[in-house]
């Protein structure tokens, strides 16, 4: 059941927000700065989540974030999911949610991971067809035991920049993680949440920025969180970054997902005793015998060559005149289009389930991601139809997905001030996280990567997580039967968002 409530029900708690260096008072308004107040779009709901009644309230609008006079920056739009019917003495937990990018707006794990309602594409790596698609309840969500908050940076979706204020202020690698940072805790603020246990959740580029705002909270905010989910995570990008031909760490981390990949599409002979003991098998022959033979370089005699050559070509599914040709090294993103060559299919980056038929058969690389290519489509459809026909979104902005197309172009990977000496490297905000893990002892990270996942492979996560100073019992794992959005298969959405329930209760205080 659904009850409109006013337009603009939460329009006097916005307001309240005071300034964002320590939320003290400010007399001048929005009207006086010529920015309107912000918009909100409030509908009442009662729906069944994991067996249990929920009341909730779904706030679709914009929170103002200020700069230190008290003026609006930027207006940071999100979905919202609060529980209404809470028990007496109730504290109830909020998660935050992003996905990544940068330049993406929450619509894949809002309308596909953890929202209330979800798309159905079909779970097979098979395209999703031509519309209507069908929009159903998401009753298996995590709404039972958190709040939801889906956040669109900057530039995504229907959040802006503000006043004086250019998109491009917030387009940067340490821009976009202060104005996160700086959104909860506006955030918390307004809804008076402060005492809430707190959730961070980002997919794919959101683990990056989740590493740095998880520090910029912890160090600079003293705000503690109570845990971090990754979804595909990419923090470290010299494991995810398979295109740089020098770059021996990316041959490494991406074996054990063309491993998943060859044994799905048929081309693993012969037959390994299970998935499990075939990958961990591709992991010990990446760290023990790959990963000492590139090492060697030139050095390696023939013999060694020859053993490492047939072992690759056993785990990867590729030709030994194609391993010889490219001296072992097989990139990733040649992987793709190469696999598949005989048959002419190039399979998908981002979910290596999907195949497509290119036009160009002989080029070394796919042309486009047919795991993209085969959903984006219906998740759009999903969402755009889902605001506006049950949260009431009747807004003249348009909703940017894919993004602002200036923000790519703008964005600044630089870490540090303009005129100041830098040598560029690989991102990496994994020092970030180590940073707010020791500042906060108790705080956790559960980590959830897809089997074929050419982007972000799922052995990155495990490499990357393993080092750079990060204890070992502060991090848990989980492994899907699906790409770097798992959660397209309703077996592993399933499964994810009960591991994420379990991992959830588990860092709360009371609930272990």
């Amino acid at each position: 059941m659904i009850r409109m409530t006013a337009f603009l029900f939460f329009t006097a708690l916005c307001l309240s927000v005071l300034s964002v260096a320590a939320e003290s008072e400010t007399d001048t308004t929005f009207e006086q700065l010529g920015i309107p107040d912000p918009t909100l779009f409030v509908t009442d709901h009662s729906e069944l989540f994991n067996n249990s009644r929920i009341d909730y309230q779904a706030i679709a609008g914009e929170t103002y974030i200020q700069d230190l006079s008290g003026k609006p920056k930027a207006s940071i739009f999100t979905f919202a999911y609060l529980k209404t019917n809470l028990a007496e003495g109730e504290t109830r937990p909020v998660t935050f949610v992003w996905n990544g990018g940068p330049g993406s707006s929450s619509t894949w794990l809002h309308m596909g991971g953890y929202g209330p309602k979800r798309i159905v594409v079909p779970s097979d790596g098979q395209p999703a067809g031509l519309p209507p698609y069908p929009i159903l309840d998401a009753p298996e969500t995590i709404l039972d035991i958190t709040d939801l908050v889906f956040i669109d940076p900057v530039g995504t979706g229907f959040s802006r920049a503000l006043g004086e204020y250019e998109g491009k202020d917030f387009w940067g690698l340490n821009e976009d993680a202060d104005s996160m940072a700086l959104f909860i805790r506006t955030w918390i603020t307004q809804h008076d949440r402060w005492n809430s246990p707190k959730f961070l959740l980002g997919e794919s580029f959101g683990t990056t920025r989740a590493a740095v705002v998880a520090r910029l909270m912890e160090e600079e905010m003293s705000i503690s969180l109570n845990g971090i989910i990754f979804v595909s995570q990419a923090l470290d990008y010299q494991g995810s970054t398979p295109y740089v031909r020098d770059n021996i760490v990316s041959y490494i981390t991406y074996i054990p997902t063309m491993a998943a990949t060859a044994l799905y599409h048929g081309k693993v002979q012969p037959l390994p005793e299970s998935q499990e003991v075939f990958l961990q098998e591709a992991r010990d022959f990446a760290v023990n015998e790959y990963l000492p033979a590139l090492f060697k370089g030139n050095r390696i005699d023939r013999e060694e060559y020859r053993t490492v050559r047939d072992r690759l070509a056993y785990f990867t599914g590729l030709s030994i005149d194609y391993i010889d040709r490219a001296n072992l090294r097989i990139q990733g993103n040649r992987f793709s289009k190469e696999l598949l060559r005989d048959q002419g299919l190039a399979i998908g980056r981002s979910d290596s389930r999907y195949t497509q038929d290119e036009i160009d058969d002989l080029s070394a690389e796919a042309a486009r991601d047919p795991a993209s290519n085969g959903i984006s489509s219906a998740y759009r459809a999903a969402l755009m139809s889902y605001i506006r026909s049950e949260l009431n979104v009747d807004w003249g902005r348009a909703y940017l997905s894919p993004a602002d197309p200036d923000l790519s172009k703008n964005w600044r990977w630089r870490t540090v001030p303009d005129g100041t000496s830098w040598e560029p490297a690989y991102v990496n905000t994994a020092h970030d996280l180590s940073v707010a893990l020791r500042i906060n002892p108790s705080l956790k990270v559960f980590v959830a990567s897809g089997y074929f996942d050419l982007t972000t492979p799922f052995f990155d996560a495990e490499f990357t997580l393993n080092r750079h100073d990060i204890r070992a019992d502060r991090i848990q794992y989980a492994f899907y039967q699906g790409g770097h959005m798992m959660y397209v298969n309703e077996p592993s959405r399933l499964q994810l968002l009960d591991d994420t329930r379990e991992f959830i209760q588990s860092q709360i205080p009371g609930l272990e």
